[in-house]
């Protein structure tokens, strides 16, 4: 998605997560996943490009990103409605509603309220879009390195609700490694596994970190996402618009802009992030 709020690494330093012997920069960067497996490429980003643009972002991609709720940082969903339309140009689902920020929670009691709330409100509109029970929703994690308590506590109230709601908790998530200091560092994904274990979530994490990130290319022979460094990852974003100069500074391909965009895109109109995941649709694994 397009950030509207950014990782917080506040003092820690990022630690580059290698994956293989992936080199930044072209597209023969995924050439030698080949052989572990190919994967699909999507896209996903904040405002809805349009139905033109949906058509022609389909020629490269084989699924996107759909907000159920609105994004960070606005009221409006522009992806409402629009599911009939892209089943028929044969798009896959990442369903993705909004989390709250971490400042916002502050305590358990009201980090169980919030989440109860929240995994309703996620429900209500996957129902109200058309999408069955047993798909997977992804609630948006914006910080990064290791989450409060209470955020874990949020998290766990709003999977168990989730689940009783009939569908099944995914968390966007950072995919980057952070160094605590003392020889200690952290994945969010990691900090979530162990934290809200033995509840199941799907992993769709951000690493735009090159490598393991080629940087901004549209790939022919997309790896898997285990490619990113957490190897259970349902889904990879390998690439944020706008550029992030904290993790991506040795990042190529993006435009002038700072921005990422398909290479159909020739007139630079979408600006948007790029994704590998196992399946073309990987809410309804």
């Amino acid at each position: 998605m397009t950030r509207t709020l950014r990782m917080c690494l506040q003092s820690k330093r990022i630690i580059f997560v290698l994956a293989g012997a992936l080199a930044c920069g072209g597209g023969g960067a995924f050439g030698g996943q080949a052989g572990a497996g190919r994967g699909s490429l999507g896209f996903d980003r904040n405002d809805y490009p349009g139905d033109a643009a949906m058509r022609e972002l389909r020629k490269e991609f084989a699924f996107a990103g759909y907000w159920l709720t609105p994004p960070p940082g606005v009221k409006t969903n522009l992806w409402t409605g629009k599911r009939k339309e892209m089943e028929a140009l044969g798009y896959g689902f990442l369903l993705l509603v909004r989390g709250r920020e971490g400042n916002a929670i502050r305590n358990a009691a009201a980090a169980g309220k919030m989440g109860i709330a929240d995994a309703r409100e996620a429900a209500r509109s996957a129902k109200a879009e058309g999408f069955a029970g047993g798909r997977i929703i992804f609630i948006d994690i914006e910080d990064g390195g290791r989450l409060p308590a209470e955020y874990h506590a949020y998290l766990r109230a709003w999977a168990d609700e989730l689940v009783r709601q009939g569908f099944r908790p995914g968390a966007y998530c950072s995919g980057i490694a952070v160094d605590e200091g003392g020889g200690v560092t952290i994945v969010t994904a990691d900090d979530i596994r162990s934290n809200e274990a033995p509840r199941s979530f799907a992993y769709w994490v951000f690493n735009d970190a090159c490598p393991p990130s080629p940087g901004c290319v549209s790939v022919s022979n997309p790896p898997l996402p285990s490619a990113s460094g957490v190897k259970d990852a349902t889904v990879w974003q390998f690439v944020r618009s706008p550029k992030e100069k904290e993790t991506a500074a040795k990042c190529s391909g993006y435009a002038a802009d700072e921005n990422c965009y398909a290479a159909a895109d020739a007139a630079k109109k979408w600006h948007l992030d790029m994704n590998v995941a196992a399946s073309s649709n990987p809410s309804f694994k």
